[in-house]
């Protein structure tokens, strides 16, 4: 089994599924879909969310779907991702998160609800530094790569420097950050829309990052822990093909997780390199990706807790 991969997720069934305005600020991503009525998309997500667990269950991976609440409304509620981590050694972080109505995911319940199947030892909550304006959100923040114990960040408004780098030495991890622009200038605003570190392989946008010293180091250090660098456009990163997230099911066959819009906007060759490491499996997310402005990966909070 890998180290760099769980076969245990998280994910959260969505209550008030819309469009946020308060992220729309820093998330290019979204869209406002025309023609459709709040009730319509949050019926569609549902339908959406239900294919994509039942995809993982028949495949032998393990999802805790977790329904969330209608009220307080929670808008984001389906990206589970931003304010939680949990570890393999028993603790679980809590992240600060850049707007106000993301706040109102954390919820005890939750912890409350996984402390029934997992072994949690101790429960860190950084999300003191939001009182500072300074924010961190999980793992649309940060790319692990677990195997080699490094961090990949890339700075934002959801991602603060500091943060990240005091974060990466209470975790015992190396760090590296950059900065990323999408095609209109604008800092990325996840590195997990633009980056994805499996088992001996990184799927990355390079060209979203300018600096040429800054995407020289991120290039050095991906090949030098044993990455193959498998590169995507700004084209197929505005199609979410960043945004993947590898595990491995009970039988500890690998799988690369996707939306059918990444998977569609790959070419044959780009889809032959990956399937060398893993197994492909998508599922069509389109109104959750156009609305949330995020997609698979977004959706999965990765458990490494042991089971009890």
């Amino acid at each position: 089994m890998s180290k760099q991969c769980t076969s245990h997720l998280l994910m959260i069934r969505p209550a008030n599924f819309q469009f946020n305005v308060e992220t729309a600020i820093s998330n290019a991503f979204q869209k406002s879909l025309e023609g459709i009525t709040e009730q319509e998309v949050r019926e569609k997500a549902i339908e959406e969310f239900d294919a994509f667990v039942e995809k993982l269950r028949l495949n032998k991976i393990n999802v805790t779907v977790i329904q969330d609440t209608v009220e307080p409304a929670k808008p984001d509620a389906i990206f589970p991702n931003n304010w939680i981590t949990m570890h393999a050694d028993g603790s679980v972080y809590l992240y600060p998160m850049n707007t106000q109505n993301r706040r109102l995911e954390r919820r005890d319940e939750i912890l409350e609800e996984l402390e029934k199947k997992f072994q949690i030892t101790h429960v860190i909550d950084i999300s003191e530094s939001e009182k500072e304006n300074q924010f961190l959100e999980g793992t649309g923040s940060i790319i692990f790569d677990h195997i080699n114990k490094i961090a990949y960040a890339c700075i934002s408004p959801r991602t603060d420097k500091d943060l990240f780098i005091a974060h990466c030495e209470q975790l015992g991890y190396g760090h590296i950050y950059f900065h990323s622009y999408d095609k209109d200038g604008k800092l990325v605003y996840h590195t997990n829309v633009m980056m994805t570190i499996g088992d001996g392989f990184s799927i990355i946008c390079l060209e979203s990052i300018k600096d040429e010293n800054e995407r020289k180091l991120v290039m050095e250090k991906l090949e030098s822990t044993g990455h193959e660098i498998i590169e995507i456009t700004a084209e197929q990163m505005d199609l979410f093909a960043g945004n993947m997230l590898q595990v491995q099911n009970t039988d500890g066959q690998p799988f690369l997780i996707m939306s059918e819009t990444a998977f569609n906007s790959l070419t044959e060759l780009q889809i032959e390199r990956l399937e060398k490491y893993t197994a492909i499996l998508m599922s069509s997310l389109p109104t959750i990706e156009a609305v949330g402005g995020g997609s698979a990966r977004c959706m999965l909070a990765e458990i490494y807790l042991k089971e009890k």
